[in-house]
């Protein structure tokens, strides 16, 4: 929209679908849909209205809701989902904290899907091989993208705190400062907007598939998650520093929950290739204090930090649904006074694999999920799995590398 146009309050509306619009650019036409598509309005939140960093010429971003034109909010929108869930906590005079992990790759340019997404080279010519986990001299590396990356965000006002080089080569992880559970989700959405943007003016691609490269690590987003009251004292603590009742009530709703919603922390036919055991990616929902193996993990912090961190996304996940569906699970164990399990002191993986193994089962266990429905909308339930079930049918109709490679010599 043209600046003018926008500074002077002109309305803006999409098709009621296009929240909804699957990654392959195709469109459902579950009955949940209506056929005639409607119109949404979209309502721009002012509070996020930015310079856009990577733009040659001078242009602004800002994040927008979908309202329809009967001023009800648009049960698609995955943003209107999440506020939906925050408005349950403010009703109890609560408030979430979130702050996430991202992960993502810095690979070469890849023109041709077949081929595999390779390493850029570094200074002196080689490329990376994997060795440099947590190493700071690696971070010296694509100097130029970090330069201009780390502005980008300072002006898209994405509260980024601490990033290191991870497991995987060129991956790297950066944690975004803890804040309202809408506006770090913005920050997360326009993290890898950011990222995309500003890699590709440096020749290189940044990759937020959860598992992009064959053999190495998976890239997450690690939910770190607590609630405050009105005054802004966690309550998962009580007066005296010893854990509140809700805080294993809260760990107990995910536990519940959190498998019947697993297609939204694994959106993707490829993000179940990043649960492999022993990765430090999850395979079940056990819990333990500072213990890495497990799904949901209790890092070691003072009374006021005490908060709960949700391993299960992948990076490749919505930040706003992921963030919705893990704040919903916790807040219904608190209402439900569900008790967790014993807090798990040995190697999770060494527990039964209780997650949906693949993209089918979870999409057949939300699609069936009261619980799912109840804590997200049914309306929103019926809309993604339709949706993700279209997504997986233009799946079905690739035929793999992997399967020319040791089924046709063979077979």
């Amino acid at each position: 929209m043209p600046a003018a146009s926008f500074a002077a309050g002109a309305e803006l509306r999409i098709c009621q679908a296009i929240p909804m619009q699957a990654v392959t650019g195709d469109y459902s036409y579950n009955p949940v849909f209506p056929d005639a598509d409607p119109d949404v309005r979209m309502v721009p939140d002012y509070a996020t209205l930015k310079l856009s960093p990577w733009a040659s010429a001078p242009r602004a971003v800002a994040i927008h809701d979908c309202v329809e034109l009967d001023g009800s909010v648009c049960q698609f929108a995955p943003r209107s989902i999440l506020k939906s869930v925050v408005a349950r906590y403010a009703a109890q005079g609560l408030t979430p904290v979130v702050a996430p992990e991202i992960e993502f790759y810095l690979t070469q340019a890849n023109a041709d899907p077949a081929l595999a997404l390779l390493a850029p080279s570094m200074r002196g010519g080689r490329v990376e091989v994997g060795q440099s986990a947590f190493s700071l001299n690696m971070l010296n590396e694509h100097s130029a993208f970090w330069d201009e990356f780390r502005q980008a965000l300072d002006t898209l006002g994405v509260q980024a705190d601490t990033w290191i080089h991870e497991v995987g080569p060129t991956q790297f992880e950066i944690n975004l400062m803890h804040g309202d559970a809408v506006a770090v989700a913005d920050q997360a959405f326009l993290f890898k907007y950011a990222a995309k943007e500003i890699a590709l003016k440096h020749g290189l691609n940044a990759v937020f598939m959860a598992k992009p490269i064959a053999g190495a690590a998976g890239s997450s987003m690690h939910l770190h998650q607590s609630v405050v009251d009105a005054s802004g004292r966690n309550i998962f603590s009580l007066d005296d520093g010893a854990e509140a009742p809700c805080f294993r009530q809260f760990i107990a709703g995910l536990q519940r929950y959190v498998p019947d919603l697993m297609l939204v922390y694994a959106p993707f036919v490829n993000s179940f290739k990043r649960y492999v055991s022993g990765s430090q990616a999850p395979v079940n929902v056990q819990w333990g204090y500072d213990n890495r193996t497990s799904g949901l993990r209790v890092p070691a912090s003072g009374p006021a930090a005490r908060r709960v961190e949700n391993r299960l996304a992948g990076a490749d996940a919505n930040p706003y649904l992921a963030i919705a569906a893990s704040l919903a699970a916790g807040l219904a164990g608190m209402d439900e006074h569900l008790a967790p399990s014993a807090p798990l002191e040995s190697n999770a993986y060494d527990q039964a694999h209780t997650l949906p193994r693949s993209f089918t089962v979870a999409l057949d266990q939300m699609a069936a999920s009261a619980h799912g429905r109840r804590l997200l909308g049914d309306t929103f339930v019926t809309g993604y799995t339709a949706v993700k079930a279209l997504e997986y049918e233009s799946y079905q109709n690739e035929i793999s590398a992997w399967e020319r490679r040791v089924l046709l010599p063979l077979v």
